[in-house]
């Protein structure tokens, strides 16, 4: 176990302005490396969770730690290196692509963080390269499938070398091959993953580790493979996985 975990959570609590308590005392360590699914029901606390992890929750009760930096949504310096270090992929790949070509809204991000020259080149290059996307650089985003949108939008996150890549419903909307594509990809980063999702077939392929939140406390903790093999834990989450898709 690395001493410094890249992700630490201590007793995060947090209620909306209107009073809905959606998190009540989270503790969750993730280590530098692992891959972890964030599973759980709508409205469980998932993306509440994570909108923490890079301060666009301030953490009005407990502590965030990314890699041993204190998220403090008031420290403007410091929240700017945290937003960095916490690469976020939404579930519309469009919520993230808005410059002419591929290449550009990857460069976007580097760029601000005062990359220029050969050296912004080089990041955009090996971005795609991750991504097997190399031969887009100057395509509009908007002539790419969805598949090819979203692993652009991966590309945009990893460009910033971020600690932890965080996925929101990475699956959804992709037809099987392209799922498989993104799989790959995922599998072959050498990196910290937290991946939100319904999926359950996914997150048993690319998860080793698996969250369970319910209900704004995290109810379950363990090896992916445990708790998908758990029917009862499953149903009392309201989670299932597809008919016919069965763990050994």
């Amino acid at each position: 176990m690395s001493s410094t975990p890249s992700l630490l959570i201590e007793n995060l609590a947090f209620a909306y302005p209107d009073g809905n308590q959606a998190l009540y005392g989270v503790n969750l360590r993730i280590e530098k490396g692992e891959r972890v699914a964030l599973l759980g029901p709508n409205g469980a606390g998932k993306t509440t969770l994570v909108m923490h992890m890079n301060g666009i929750h301030p953490t009005a009760h407990g502590k965030v730690e990314v890699a041993g930096q204190l998220v403090d949504a008031k420290d403007k310096e410091s929240i700017k290196m945290i937003r960095s270090k916490v690469g976020i992929v939404f579930q519309d790949p469009d919520d993230q692509l808005f410059m002419p070509t591929v290449g550009e809204d990857i460069a976007f991000g580097p760029y601000n963080m005062g990359k220029i020259g050969a050296e912004l080149d080089a990041i955009v290059d090996e971005a795609l390269q991750l991504v097997g996307m190399s031969e887009f650089k100057e395509r509009p985003p908007h002539h790419l499938s969805f598949g090819q949108r979203r692993r652009v939008a991966v590309a945009t996150v990893l460009a910033m070398k971020p600690e932890i890549l965080v996925l929101d419903e990475p699956s959804s909307n992709l037809d099987p091959a392209s799922r498989r594509e993104l799989a790959d990809i995922l599998r072959s980063l050498d990196i910290t993953m937290v991946m939100v999702t319904h999926d359950l077939p996914y997150a048993y392929e690319l998860c080793e580790r698996s969250v369970i939140l319910s209900g704004g406390i995290i109810v379950a903790d363990g090896s992916t493979h445990e708790i998908l093999t758990d029917s009862a834990l499953l149903a009392a989450n309201r989670l299932e996985l597809p008919v016919g898709f069965s763990i050994q």
